[in-house]
């Protein structure tokens, strides 16, 4: 059997638990808060993340991973006995980490010649974020102990990537407003008038599908739309921030909807919070689109 490692960032969101059980090797975004250096995961967690957006005098600013960091990891993983490699990453449309990473593979090989008959790279661009590509590579990293070739395993991540769909919101424009993603005076009317926008995540872009009117309608919003676009029977992953009962309730909502729980709970970092906020609540699907 070729052993196969599951190599990914941390935009992912998985937890440190996945990351260490199913031995996923996941690299840090670098992030400037206030003029200070952090890797996310390794010197920076989410809790002290969501305090610094709270408190930072400037927007924090968060980096590609670069194509050297890569370049490591690939030799890491192939001097650790494995046959190939699959990393999956944030999307290309947000970030150059994939690109980072495409480089990386050449860059690898001309300094590790002895490797190209031994070593594969495979690399996949997620299109999407978050919770949105953390369940794939949780599942990725089962089949891969299973002893799925590849082939499956990647087939597995374009079939998910495909589809998925997310949909999220957050519960004050403030960090919207701050990251210039709304302008400011459409911000303050959206406060004023108590409007909440429902974000949707697809295919490496997002819009706003509508305006929720009250947080008190933010989660039934959520649960109504993803209830109706979701593939039944296929799992889902519930997205929270700073407030676990916001997670909790959606939870309780799409249950009562669909008759069965979600697969996972994820916990957004830096790149969505850092856009949206601390306080958030989000729901991650595999979507009808593909229905023939």
């Amino acid at each position: 059997m070729r052993r196969i490692k599951i190599l990914t960032d941390s935009a992912c969101d998985i937890s440190a638990e996945h990351e260490e059980t199913l031995d996923i090797r996941v690299l840090g975004f670098p992030i400037i808060v206030d003029g200070k250096d952090y890797i996310e995961r390794e010197t920076l967690s989410n809790e002290e993340f969501y305090e610094m957006l709270a408190t930072s005098k400037e927007l924090p600013v968060t980096s590609q991973i670069s194509s050297f960091r890569f370049v490591e990891a690939y030799k890491e993983i192939f001097e650790s006995g494995y046959a190939e490699v699959i990393c999956v990453t944030i999307s290309s449309t947000g970030s150059n980490t994939y690109n980072s990473a495409l480089l990386a593979k050449d860059n690898f090989y001309d300094e590790n010649p002895q490797a190209i008959d031994k070593f594969k790279i495979h690399v996949v661009d997620s299109l999407t974020y978050t919770a949105g590509y953390g369940y794939a590579v949780i599942e990725a990293a089962k089949k891969a102990k299973k002893g799925c070739s590849s082939d499956e395993i990647i087939a597995f991540l374009k079939d998910w990537f495909s589809c998925v769909e997310i949909y999220f919101s957050p519960y004050s424009l403030e960090q919207v407003k701050r990251s210039g993603r709304v302008s400011c005076a459409a911000a303050f009317m959206g406060e004023l008038l108590g409007l909440r926008p429902l974000i949707q995540m697809v295919d490496g872009t997002s819009n706003t599908l509508e305006k929720i009117r009250g947080n008190k309608n933010i989660i039934p919003t959520i649960a109504d739309t993803a209830s109706k676009n979701m593939i039944p029977q296929t799992p889902y992953i519930i997205i929270k921030g700073s407030v676990d009962e916001h997670a909790e309730v959606l939870s309780k909502e799409m249950t009562k909807r669909v008759g069965y729980p979600p697969e996972l709970v994820i916990q957004i970092g830096a790149a969505v919070s850092n856009n949206a906020g601390a306080e958030v609540a989000g729901i991650a699907i595999k979507a009808r689109k593909n229905i023939e």
